[in-house]
């Protein structure tokens, strides 16, 4: 179980995150980011405690993005499947996710509210993702959003499962910091 505690001028989250894990409490300022959050923690099958609050729902969308994945950059085991992909159709929306969880941070992807583009983002990033989301079709931003969020989840969830080995052609990557 990996926790953190991230506070600035403008947010103060609190939280724990472990791989494998059933039980999750969300609570935040904003009703649409509690359900977001909730419902990629389920999808992903992590365990999951997040208490956050910010001066503006941008600043604390992005920041719990941010926290969400730095904690799960430590939950990564090191014989991870590394990949996973997933498309959800939620309705009239039908949404794809394709995850690398090797540490190689990137995001592509549109989605009918910057504000969520950005949550994505700021997470694929700070865990040290690829991230590919792409909507297929839909016309409910709110549907569009959310099965976006759970093909995320579900990617997530296989790219995190352990296997027996580093899958890299590379191997494992070891990075030794010092400073002069």
């Amino acid at each position: 179980m990996t926790r953190l505690t991230r506070n600035t001028k403008e947010t103060s989250i609190t939280l724990s995150v472990q791989r494998a894990g059933d039980e999750i409490r969300v609570v935040t300022d904003n009703g649409f980011l509690t359900h977001m959050v909730e419902t990629f923690a389920r999808y992903a099958g992590l365990g999951l405690e997040l208490e956050a609050t910010g001066d503006l729902k941008h600043h604390l969308v992005e920041d719990v993005g941010i926290a969400l994945g730095a904690a799960l950059k430590r939950e990564v085991p090191g014989t991870a499947a590394r990949y996973g992909s997933a498309v959800v159709p939620m309705d009239e929306a039908l949404a794809q996710a394709a995850v690398d969880i090797g540490g190689r941070p990137y995001y592509v992807g549109r989605l009918p509210s910057r504000l969520y583009e950005h949550f994505l983002q700021s997470l694929a990033v700070n865990m040290g993702a690829t991230l590919h989301i792409r909507i297929a079709r839909g016309k409910d931003r709110h549907h569009m959003v959310e099965a976006a969020i759970k093909a995320f989840g579900l990617a997530l969830r296989q790219a995190l499962q352990e296997g027996d080995t580093v899958f890299s052609t590379k191997g494992s990557v070891s990075m030794e910091w010092g400073s002069s």
